[in-house]
């Protein structure tokens, strides 16, 4: 039993939604998404709310994702989404090079250039130790947002580098002195 693929998502005014065989187009103030669903399932709307259905229990491990990746792409056109990075380590900084740049200084003997893909915009702080990234595909997001981390993890010795904001990182001890 998939209790996230039985939940209905409600369509916000401003949002239509078409289905055409398995995609999903998505359309709203912010722009527009399409989304692919798993085979064997299927989107029914109706009053306002779109439901999941799954046409037998062999689907039921996608049932919850497909109804997901709809909210999502839902949320996506009426809010947007957006995840945010923070640069731990004396000197390490980031800066915008026009509008689709990041430049990071991570202690590296080179700055790093960070292509901005289409559809997602980052900000920077004035301090330079904040990223924010806004678009209204979550998975474009996060996926930019985990590249970015990967350029310099979170150190778990000195906690140095780049790290989600609100991370929570556990400290290790360094060596012992030799007696």
């Amino acid at each position: 039993m998939s209790r996230i693929g039985k939940k209905p998502i409600p369509i916000p005014k401003g949002v239509t939604v078409k289905v055409e065989g398995n995609t999903v187009a998505v359309q709203g103030p912010k722009g527009k998404l399409d989304t692919e669903l798993p085979e064997g399932i299927t989107v029914q709307q109706k009053d306002g709310i779109i439901v999941a259905v799954r046409q037998n229990d062999s689907q039921a491990a996608l049932h919850g994702l497909a109804r997901a990746l709809v909210n999502n792409a839902v949320e996506g056109v009426t809010k947007g989404w957006t995840r945010e990075l923070e640069i731990v380590g004396i000197g390490y900084r980031a800066e915008m090079k026009g509008k689709s740049m990041v430049v990071f200084n991570l202690g590296f003997s080179h700055p790093i250039e960070y292509p901005l893909p289409t559809g997602v915009d980052a900000t920077v702080d004035p301090k330079q130790t904040k990223i924010a990234l806004t678009g209204i595909d979550r998975q474009k997001v996060g996926q930019v947002a985990a590249e970015m981390r990967s350029l310099r993890p979170p150190d778990p010795y000195k906690n140095k580098g780049v790290r989600y904001a609100g991370e929570r990182l556990k400290k290790k001890v360094g060596k012992t002195g030799a007696k």
